[in-house]
């Protein structure tokens, strides 16, 4: 039997109809086979978490199995009398250009001791990405605390006040470290060798014999950053006195 022939007109449809549905089917498999474990861990929270960079990692070899792109981009928009960083995650279909988009918005704060305003707004996108990412690849990192469920396990651990969410944690995980990369980087504009003999004295003394940041806990973290703080006043403090 001889199969139908199919018009030119009729070809065309369905290779448009296949096209535009192709983009979906490989955003299908890309969320099916990504695997992006939460390899971070934050000691103080008590809890394990995956960062940025973690899921951007484990999309590249997927985004090059199906050819497809993926572009992330910020804009700054504002919403009352707040900034906003609204951050885009776009999965193109190098085969067809349709694309495939979602998006978060993260809050600017309005004041972070020791950062300046670009450190604000670079945290506050790295968090506001990790979201888009996640909505775009179905990526969950934690249960609604407005759920039954996490009601039931706060009210068996004898805590009736719901504990404060994974993400904001990690996001003011983000803010502790920016701070602290900006105090060493004042420390170092102001002729401070953080290496020194005197320093690494000193911030010993006030942060119980403390100075290496790859060692601490998230306490630690922000006693050393309260620390570095009052070198800069000091060193300042210095310099008048020159």
């Amino acid at each position: 039997m001889t199969a139908p022939k199919v018009s030119k007109e009729m070809s065309e449809q369905i290779n448009d109809s296949f096209q535009n549905k192709n983009i979906y089917t490989k955003l299908s498999h890309i969320q099916n086979e990504l695997k992006a474990p939460k390899n971070q861990f934050n000691k103080f929270g008590n809890y394990k978490y995956r960062s940025c960079e973690d899921i951007l990692e484990a999309l590249k070899p997927l985004c090059a199995k199906y050819k497809a792109t993926l572009i992330i981009y910020d804009e700054i928009v504002m919403i009352g009398d707040r900034y906003y960083v609204k951050a885009m995650a776009k999965l193109y279909d190098q085969e067809t250009t349709e694309y495939i988009e979602a998006y978060a918005f993260a809050r600017e704060s309005q004041s972070k001791k020791g950062m300046d305003d670009s450190q604000v707004t670079g945290a506050t996108s790295s968090y506001a990405r990790k979201y888009a990412l996640n909505g775009l690849f179905n990526i969950d990192d934690t249960k609604d605390f407005d759920t039954n469920e996490a009601h039931q396990q706060n009210t068996q651990k004898g805590n009736t006040q719901p504990k404060q969410q994974p993400q904001q944690q990690d996001f003011e995980q983000a803010n502790l470290m920016a701070n602290i990369d900006n105090c060493l980087k004042k420390l170092k504009e102001l002729g401070v060798d953080i290496n020194s003999k005197g320093s690494i004295d000193f911030i010993n003394k006030y942060n119980n014999n403390l100075h290496d940041i790859n060692i601490m806990t998230d306490s630690e973290k922000y006693n050393y950053l309260k620390v570095l703080n009052e070198m800069i006043k000091l060193k300042e403090k210095q310099n008048v006195n020159k």
